[in-house]
């Protein structure tokens, strides 16, 4: 049996061998097993593997990384043909989400600041003279 050799860029079917927290391992076809980290497990925000993977389910990953050391990065939100091709190039990032949240946080700050000195003010002052 010849074993075929892993490379960067394809497209393969795995089974999930085990889950952590970090990811989950995937035997590939020849034996060899390689980590899906958790980022690369969904489009959305993976806040526990077990969410979306359970032992022994049949996955198809994509290659994404071979380290010298013989270990295989792998993805599976890579591996989806996108359906929605346009919309990755709208998605700000998150510096852009950052940016913006710190924008709306700091606007906010301002309106609750002006609205306690207006108050603050408006007790102190003498009422109907």
């Amino acid at each position: 049996m010849s074993v075929m050799p892993i490379e960067l860029g394809s497209v393969l079917d795995g089974v999930v061998t085990g889950i952590t927290n970090f990811g989950a391992f995937i035997e590939l076809p020849g034996g060899e097993t390689g980590l899906v980290h958790i980022s690369e497990i969904a489009e959305v925000y993976v806040k526990d593997v077990h969410d979306f993977l359970k032992v022994s389910d049949k996955v198809t990953v994509k290659v994404i990384s071979v380290d010298p050391k013989g270990k295989i990065g792998l993805s599976i939100k890579q591996a989806k043909p996108s359906t929605r091709p346009s919309k990755k190039r709208f998605e700000p990032s998150f510096e852009d989400k950052l940016a913006r949240f710190m924008k709306d946080s700091e606007e906010r700050q301002q309106v609750l600041k002006r609205s306690t000195e207006s108050k603050r003010g408006g007790r102190g002052s003498p009422a109907g003279k």
